[in-house]
């Protein structure tokens, strides 16, 4: 084009924005690798949050570490942030065992039953096998 032909209100330059005269448009392929970047982050950054509670019962090695992963899969699937509250609240703090300190004093007490019993059990007749019926 001769200057001569170009309009006298025209720019001397074009955008870089604007759309090239081949058809490729940087900032379309622009946006849309950003915005594919952006949300992938952003699944994957929600992902990590949802298994916080996971590895923290993982790490202390909780003895409730199985309703800590399916409280933080149900907030994960309901989208209900009280499930996953309650999955950092069990996995933050251990409850204290209140079985053990019974079944010692139920094993003491059995144990104390059997001293007196110094008697031996009566033996159960043993089945014949074939070889001592011949």
């Amino acid at each position: 084009m001769t200057p001569a032909e170009i309009h006298s209100m025209a720019t001397g330059h074009i955008p870089s924005y604007v759309t090239q005269a081949d058809g490729s448009d940087f900032l379309l392929t622009f946006m849309f690798v950003f915005t594919v970047l952006v949300i992938v982050l952003i699944g994957v950054g929600y992902f990590t949050l949802h298994s916080i509670p996971e590895k923290i019962a993982h790490e202390s090695n909780h003895p409730q570490f199985q309703l800590v992963g399916i409280l933080a899969l149900l907030a994960l699937f309901t989208h209900n942030g009280l499930f996953w509250v309650a999955a950092i609240l069990v996995a933050g703090f251990q409850f204290p065992d209140v079985a053990a300190p019974l079944r010692a004093i139920a094993d003491a007490i059995r144990s104390l039953g059997n001293q007196g019993n110094d008697v031996p059990a009566p033996a159960t007749p043993s089945q014949p096998t074939a070889q001592q019926e011949q």
